[in-house]
């Protein structure tokens, strides 16, 4: 078995992470195996970033010989029982249980159970769509940010390499085994900042400051909206701009904008117990029977679940979940709903910093 070290200098991850744990207690690991199957596959590489001494570094066991994977397990496992917190790129779905999957093979005691895990595709893959991005395959993700890695291998493509490097030893066959782990170790490291999008949809997002706006649309008639400026959780790589359910949201660094339709017109809140109401036809709105007894029998009726309600002209947003109460509605079947912006509304930051959250959330799940 092989160790083979590598130092990262000067290189800045450019995503606050230490905002979970202090930045050396991180161990970023990817593996690399001749198959998907642990009980018909070998695991010859095992490659690790970890901060020391003020640089990142890589740290690669490499198996000469699949005869040396109980050693490259208990060595790797040694090292990384320092570390409390673990950061891989989909390994919930391979190379976490490939690996504990091999220890059983071996009759070694180790697992994971001690780590906190950070799986950055399981973080960044539910937003795919709102990235513009076809899938979060790795290299995908690296091309939006921009990144280029020499290696221009996949795995599947290696395993004939690793064969061949097994027969031959060949110093070229090891360099590309090597480079290809490398790359993706590093390539996790630069993926980071995608993580503000994460926190994006999961932080705390705060509105600096909400205003209503008047603009004239495509077809000339006059239309309103609600403004919100946003002070984003972590700064976003890039700037981002998305439109969905008749929300803008545009984002740059760690400041946001979103635009709401606002709607001004007249909106009915409904009553729940509607067998405690009468209907007043000729009024049009539902009153509890306790002070409507008084009306004359044949200008009322029992109120049904459609009927009981009562009206209200205002300004008006739209929600998908209840944000804020009471909530309107078109009609009783409508499945919009909507909450009434009043004075006293404009001015409360903790609502309209929620309501953020639930219009980024909704934008997200539409894409």
């Amino acid at each position: 078995m092989q160790i083979v070290n590598q130092t990262l200098e000067s290189f800045k991850i450019g995503y606050p992470l230490e905002r979970t744990a202090p930045l050396d207690q991180f161990l970023f690991i990817d593996i690399e195996t001749t198959g998907f199957t642990a009980k018909s596959s070998s695991l010859y590489l095992i490659g690790a970033a970890f901060l020391a001494d003020g640089n990142w570094q890589i740290r690669q066991w490499f198996c000469e010989n699949p005869i040396e994977e109980a050693a490259l397990l208990d060595a790797f496992f040694d090292f990384a029982s320092s570390f409390t917190h673990l950061v891989h790129f989909n390994g919930n779905n391979f190379d976490l249980p490939y690996l504990m999957q091999k220890c059983e093979q071996h009759k070694l005691p180790h697992n994971f159970d001690s780590f906190d895990g950070i799986d950055l595709y399981r973080r960044i893959s539910p937003y795919k769509a709102f990235l513009h991005v076809p899938n979060c395959k790795q290299k995908t993700l690296e091309t939006l940010l921009g990144i280029s890695r020499e290696d221009r291998f996949h795995g599947g493509e290696l395993i004939e390499v690793y064969k061949t490097y097994v027969e031959t030893l060949s110093a070229d066959a090891r360099t590309l085994l090597l480079l290809h782990n490398s790359s993706d170790i590093q390539g996790m490291l630069q993926l980071l900042p995608l993580l503000a999008f994460y926190d994006l949809f999961n932080g705390n997002i705060r509105a600096k400051k909400v205003q209503a706006n008047s603009y004239i649309d495509y077809h000339g008639q006059e239309r309103q909206e609600l403004l919100m400026k946003l002070a984003l959780p972590s700064p976003l790589p890039f700037s981002l701009s998305n439109l969905a359910n008749g929300c803008y949201f545009s984002g740059e660094k760690d400041e946001g904008i979103l635009k709401v339709p606002l709607y001004e017109e007249e909106m009915k809140y409904f009553y729940a117990s509607y067998k405690d109401y009468y209907y007043l036809p000729e009024e049009d709105i539902a009153l509890h029977k306790s002070v409507s007894s008084f009306v004359d029998p044949a200008h009322r009726a029992q109120a049904t679940a459609a009927t009981c309600y009562t009206r209200k002209y205002g300004l008006f947003l739209p929600q998908w979940d209840i944000v804020a109460e009471p909530f309107f509605k078109r009609d009783y079947k409508s499945h919009d709903l909507f909450f009434e912006l009043t004075d006293e509304r404009k001015t409360d930051r903790t609502l309209f910093s929620r309501y953020a959250q639930h219009l980024l959330e909704k934008m997200a799940k539409t894409y």
